[in-house]
């Protein structure tokens, strides 16, 4: 099942017409009630699937495919930009709560994003990764192994420390 293929909302699959066509929401197969996690859980089984160097698509379709997710993910994570967008769709939540003003989106310096930049996902969104977590163990253990090594070649040597 491609996302071009099948908008899944609720439980009733329906055919597609081109990807331009879908909203973010079915671009994500969610409903625009959904809620922030499920919106990052979405993404994140998403991304895995369509990334261009895990996926068996043909490159430009894989790119494509995880540039719309991106983009997708990018608006409806972001308060302001989710509700602007929520407007444009015509899509109106019954209650409305209140927002505080700190709830800007930040870059990784900590200067308000403004809401009609480009969407790109902030690398501080989301928790690391098991592979990212193991690269970060490995580099670890190769600063410590080179300097056991170097202390252990001086005192060989009968290097003054």
């Amino acid at each position: 099942m491609a996302i071009g293929d099948l908008a899944v909302t609720g439980n009733s699959p329906r055919k597609s017409a081109p990807p331009s066509a879908f909203t973010y929401y079915d671009q994500l197969g969610l409903h625009p009630s959904a809620s922030e996690r499920d919106i990052r859980r979405a993404y994140r089984e998403l991304s895995k699937r369509y990334h261009p160097d895990t996926t068996t698509l043909p490159l430009p379709i894989a790119t494509q495919k995880f540039q719309a997710l991106n983009e997708a993910y990018a608006t409806l994570s972001n308060y302001e930009r989710r509700s602007l967008y929520d407007a444009k769709i015509r899509y109106s939540r019954v209650f409305v709560a209140q927002v505080p003003s700190d709830r800007t989106s930040r870059s990784a310096n900590g200067e308000p994003i403004p809401s009609d930049s480009p969407g790109f996902i902030d690398p501080i969104d989301r928790p690391l990764s098991s592979g990212e977590l193991f690269a970060l163990f490995l580099m670890g253990s190769t600063i410590l192994g080179c300097l056991a090594l170097a202390i252990a070649i001086a005192v060989l040597r009968g290097d003054p420390w």
